[in-house]
């Protein structure tokens, strides 16, 4: 398999939305904890196009619409039917004083200040100035962004988010643009697969893109939140394969896990890890990228990239063949849930 090989969102519709097994991750085009070159920013998408990836997803958060207009600017090039955009909706992003600038992890931003907005007017005014920093007519996908507790802070203000989407508009709103045509389909993108699982008891969801939620370190989602996605068919996006980047470096010292330094827990698992793909001779990164592919309900991952170079090392580290005894010496060890869904025996997903 390629990655420019697809996989359907799901089967709801006539226009069924295909997804190349590899997608691209907007948000380090945000300048996110470092300023990204618009010159690489612009070798990276184009790279990623060049070598098959027609997925892309991006957000008003990320760099406060900095990674719009330089998706916008690829966009251009590339024709717009030509691939699957995603953006979100959530956050405002208001003229303001220097002083009042709310970068959250971006650097190098416009002058703007954040405001959550999930009401109807929220959602639509959302939609429309992302639709002009992108330089389209339409997404495909406009996903509900943040109502986790991890993104707002407690469990106390995910819940009035989710109360706020419902009780003022915003999920009205993205079902009127759906029923016109405007955008093709509408989800959710959070850091936690319990509040999406809240959303499918509210509403009607295509899709969620889920970050650092299902990985080869976690696995909880498979209790109740994926089986119930499958009978739903509801498709996943999966975001944040790295777990913010421990699965991707090893447990080496300053280890990130969920964008913190790793605990001693989870330094320990990944040492295990470790272990077994020394002995099969795999790379981490690698088993990382290819383990969520193995769940049907995962039909993309959306790694993101900064250069070029970046890129061609993702679509790389997709196309690495890893034996099937590997991932039945992580079952066996019990260093992965036994009901995970493996990749297919030997299946290489090649560029």
């Amino acid at each position: 398999m390629r990655a420019s090989d697809t996989q359907p969102l799901n089967d709801r519709s006539d226009q069924t939305i295909e997804l190349t097994r590899m997608g691209f991750g907007g948000a380090p085009l945000g300048n996110l904890y470092r300023k990204v070159p618009d010159e690489d920013a612009q070798a990276a998408l184009q790279t990623a196009y060049d070598l098959g990836i027609r997925y892309f997803d991006t957000a008003p958060q990320y760099g406060l619409g900095r990674s719009e207009e330089r998706f916008g600017a690829a966009l251009a090039r590339f024709g717009r039917d030509n691939v699957v955009l995603s953006t979100k909706i959530g956050r405002l992003l208001l003229d303001c004083a220097p002083d009042e600038v709310t970068p959250e992890a971006f650097v190098d931003v416009p002058q703007k200040r954040i405001v959550f907005d999930y009401s109807y007017d929220g959602v639509m005014r959302s939609y429309e100035d992302s639709r002009k920093r992108l330089g389209v007519r339409n997404a495909d996908i406009l996903f509900v962004h943040d109502v986790c507790a991890f993104s707002q802070g407690s469990q106390e203000m995910s819940d009035q988010r989710v109360r706020e989407l419902f009780d003022l508009g915003g999920y009205r709103a993205l079902n009127e643009l759906k029923a016109a045509g405007e955008i093709r389909a509408i989800g959710a993108g959070v850091n936690e697969w319990q509040v999406c699982e809240r959303l499918l008891g509210l509403g009607d969801f295509d899709c969620f893109l889920l970050a650092g939620r299902y990985t080869l370190l976690e696995q909880d989602a498979l209790e109740s939140f994926l089986p119930l996605c499958e009978e739903r068919d509801v498709g996943i996006i999966l975001g944040g394969p790295y777990n913010s980047g421990i699965l991707a470096t090893g447990a080496v010292e300053g280890a990130k896990y969920n964008y913190a330094d790793a605990p001693a827990d989870i330094l320990e698992r990944v040492r295990k890890i470790e272990t077994v793909c020394d002995a099969h001779g795999v790379r981490l990164i690698a088993a990382a990228l290819q383990f969520v592919l193995g769940h049907p309900c995962v039909k993309t991952v959306i790694p993101g990239a900064v250069n070029a170079a970046e890129v061609r090392a993702n679509v790389e580290l997709l196309a690495t063949a890893i034996p099937s005894g590997f991932w039945s010496d992580l079952r066996s060890e019990g260093l992965i849930r036994p009901d995970a869904p493996l990749p297919k025996e030997d299946t290489c997903y090649a560029a």
